[in-house]
């Protein structure tokens, strides 16, 4: 017989199918609809009984007497309001009839704040019951039939009985408590073990594993000491671990008994893969700063001093960031982006809204803060992950500047800073302590704080996991070679204490001889280059003995600013940086953004894999006013060395003669002559076409970067696979050969920019295949020309001829080290 279901809603209904988050979509809880509220009111689709309340009120499960178990979840990603606009009007065990309240929210409020109000219905015991004419696009009214279920033939409630032979115990990291979407996803890990597996709450209350719902029943909140346990091992430790990485909430548990410095904590591992942001070697203790906003009073005291105590920790951020944002370099761009965050007016409104409701200052500016970044989040877009830092960072400062920072020693000279993300005023405000390195579970490459670290010169790991908060302070860490090593033992201790002292003494030596060209010892000039982002980077690097620019990223013009920059401003930028060089090469790659580094003026549509999507000369065609800009703006620039230009991301020839055209056209309008115009080969087509390429370009750049990452099909801002990018992987160093080949055929010379330059493992490969050009970063300039020096070509050559041949990575790194054995 088909019963049916009211809807506990008055609003617009669609497929559950239809929903912005694959939890519900993909049916992970169960069938059901979904329903958009017009009104802010939640009614029992039935008569029965309320299974559990969630602690946030923004969930109800409704035992119906007819047997279905109903989850009502309303809006999207609302478990991190707190229960802020939610006022649920019944309590767990409570018996409810057809049309009773049940809970109350706000709508108006809700919708400046959350996701999305769409609120799926639930029937999570799928197993006993089937959803049959679920109501859809059409408008619903409260307590109209909206879908109908049928009893399953042989469907049994059976509890669980099995004889428990594992057991975990954890405090439960999730920052939001034990919500819908985790509690979905080890309702699937465990379905996919036999045996059985319970979670056990602090009270002793046990929900299966399986069951979503009673999971949620339980009503976990953060820091819960919960066991896991159940007749299959495996799955026991599948689902603990699961829950230790905090599903991305991780927010560490405070007051956990951990072993003495230096000892690892049961269960971590003794090595952490990361990806390297900012490449070296550091040894030295582990130092957790205090996170000063974690306890922020929420209540206010008054609605207009909360308001002047906003006010006036805003001027005094906005006087801080005013006076870092004047001159040139990394830390100016990035403290310009963040005023023009802080006077973001959907921020101020936000955030005075909130205080009108009788919050503190502090509170309310992280709310509309958080707001904005569940946003970014909720996008699904990789582009603007690291843009999300910004967002923090600038919330920390203005609560900062409200309540002051909390006491913390600083950290001990040489100290490792870790964390599970670092922001640019913090790296900042440590920059005197004498660091010497970093490492955090979360955060990319090309963040803000990765930039910085970078002009430091601290060796930095990021993406290393949730495990990295099981690290205790004081604890001997070693950043070494992409990886994390944890309480090392004394030998390896001093092996790479000596390791260090040998490579500062190194550096020391190569500094001396800076301004010496890098010729190998059989007499082969090598051109080492510099990558530039700023005429403060130029100066630098000059001083480090660079000998050209190689890569002067563009970019750094367009980013973080609400329109591009026009035709003078260009000039006035790139001549600045020619000056810097004086007689020295300059190389400019023209725009190069999409992808993770996105634009506010630019409306590109939301792009399931962004990195093969609308970016580099793919853009600059797409929008040729952009392109149209740069190019006269670049032609116009007086230069005492040659000046070239190159394109990012060509990967066939069409678009490498467009661009020509046009740089010809400009030229003759402005009555100069059109410089060099070589491209970026960074995409494995590029490579394989390099002779056809070369007929059209003046010179090829191997970004080695990208050309890794799309060889071996490993996104490189994803950490789950990044850590595994091999730019010496024989696939990779194919395609370089490949491209100097067939730049040779047409007497085009062929350069390195990417990270492969400044690998002294992949230097002499590098020339051995014919590559004449490499361009690093200004840290690395003295100590690549020192080892270009060091390196006999003939025998470089037939390393590089073995290498191509070589089954992996580690072989060809053997190939190099025997290369160094025999007195390279």
């Amino acid at each position: 017989m088909s019963l049916t279901i009211a809807s506990p809603l008055a609003g617009w209904a669609t497929r559950l199918a239809d929903v912005p988050d694959p939890v519900f979509a993909e049916k992970m809880l169960g069938d059901g609809i979904a329903i958009d509220p017009v009104e802010g009111r939640l009614l029992a689709p039935g008569a029965g009984v309320v299974v559990s309340v969630h602690p946030a009120g923004h969930a109800v499960t409704l035992q119906l007497d007819s047997g279905p178990v109903l989850l009502m979840h309303i809006g999207l990603e609302t478990v991190g309001l707190g229960g802020e606009g939610f006022a649920p009007k019944v309590a767990d065990s409570q018996r409810v009839a057809a049309g009773e309240l049940l809970v109350e929210f706000d709508l108006d409020r809700l919708a400046r704040t959350a996701k999305s109000l769409i609120t799926p219905i639930i029937v999570t015991n799928g197993e006993a019951f089937a959803v049959e004419d679920p109501v859809s696009d059409r408008a619903v009214a409260a307590g109209e039939t909206v879908m109908c279920f049928r009893a399953l033939d042989g469907a049994v409630a059976m509890a669980e009985q099995a004889v428990s032979t594992a057991s975990r115990t954890l405090e439960l990291p999730l920052e939001h408590g034990l919500h819908a979407r985790p509690a979905a996803r080890i309702a699937q890990l465990a379905a996919s073990y036999s045996g059985t597996i319970e979670v056990v709450a602090p009270s002793g209350r046990v929900a299966s594993a399986r069951s979503a719902v009673a999971m949620l029943a339980l009503a976990l909140p953060h820091g819960a000491a919960i066991t896991v346990r159940g007749s299959d091992s495996d799955g026991v430790a599948a689902v603990a671990d699961l829950l230790a990485t905090g599903m991305g909430e991780l927010k560490p548990v405070g007051g956990l008994a951990e072993p003495a410095p230096s000892t690892p904590v049961a269960g971590l591992p003794s090595v952490l893969k990361g990806v390297t942001a900012v490449s070296g070697t550091a040894i030295g203790p582990a130092f957790r700063p205090i996170d000063p906003v974690a306890d922020i009073p929420e209540i206010g005291s008054g609605i207009e001093a909360e308001r002047a105590a906003l006010m006036g920790a805003k001027d005094s951020v906005r006087t801080e960031l005013s006076a870092d944002a004047v001159g040139e370099g990394d830390r100016a761009g990035i403290a310009a982006a963040h005023l023009a965050l802080l006077d973001d007016p959907e921020l101020a409104i936000a955030a005075d809204a909130t205080i009108a409701a009788g919050k503190s200052a502090g509170f309310a500016w992280r709310q509309a803060i958080r707001f904005y970044v569940d946003q970014l989040r909720g996008a699904g877009d990789a582009r603007f992950a690291e843009r999300i830092d910004d967002f923090n960072d600038l919330g920390r400062r203005v609560i900062l500047a409200i309540h002051g920072a909390p006491d913390q020693a600083p950290p001990p000279p040489g100290a490792i800073l870790i964390a599970e993300e670092l922001y640019p005023s913090q790296l900042m405000a440590l920059g005197e302590a004498g660091l010497a390195g970093i490492a955090t579970a979360r955060g990319g490459t090309t963040s803000h704080v990765a930039i910085i670290a970078a002009g430091m010169g601290l060796p930095m790991l990021v993406s290393l996991g949730g495990a990295l908060a099981q690290v205790e302070p004081g604890t001997e860490l070693v950043i070494e070679d992409g990886a994390l090593r944890i309480a090392p033992d004394t030998t390896d201790v001093a092996a790479v204490r000596a390791r260090v002292e040998t490579r500062r003494a190194r550096r020391q030596a190569a500094l001396a001889q800076a301004e010496q060209p890098a010729v190998t010892i059989d007499g082969v000039r090598i051109d080492v280059f510099v990558n530039l982002g700023s005429a403060a980077d130029a100066r630098a690097a000059v001083a480090e003995g660079a000998e050209g620019c190689g890569l002067l990223r563009t970019e750094f013009l367009f980013l973080d600013r609400a329109t591009p920059p026009d035709e003078e401003e260009q000039r006035t930028a790139y001549q600045a940086i020619a000056d810097a060089l004086g007689e020295r090469p300059l190389i400019v790659r023209t725009l190069d953004i999409g992808a993770d580094k996105p634009a506010p003026y630019l409306t590109i549509a939301a792009e399931e894999n962004p990195a093969l999507g609308l970016r580099g000369i793919r853009l600059q065609l797409a929008r040729r006013d952009l392109l149209d800009t740069q190019l006269r703006a670049l032609l116009r620039v007086k230069a005492q060395a040659p000046l070239r230009l190159m394109l990012p991301m060509v990967a066939d020839r069409a678009e490498l003669i467009a661009a020509r055209e046009a740089l010809a056209r400009h030229a003759a309008d402005l009555g100069v002559a059109a410089p060099e115009l070589g491209i970026m080969v960074e995409t494995p087509a590029a490579a394989l076409t390099a002779a056809a390429l070369a007929a059209e370009a003046d010179f090829f750049s191997i970004g080695s970067n990208d050309l890794s990452q799309y060889a071996l099909a490993r996104d490189r801002t994803n950490p789950a696979v990044a850590a595994g990018l091999d730019g010496l992987h024989p696939a990779v160093l194919r395609l370089i050969d490949e491209t100097v080949r067939g730049g040779v055929m047409h007497k085009r010379w062929t350069g390195v920019c990417g990270g492969l330059a400044a690998d002294p493992e992949a230097v002499p490969l590098l020339i051995g295949m014919g590559v004449t050009e490499l361009s690093v970063p200004g840290a690395a300039v003295a100590e690549t020309k020192a080892l270009v020096r060091m390196l006999d070509l003939a025998r470089c050559r037939t390393v590089a001829a073995q290498a191509l041949s070589a089954p992996d990575g580690d072989a060809v790194r053997a190939l190099v080290s025997s290369l160094s054995e025999q007195g390279q």
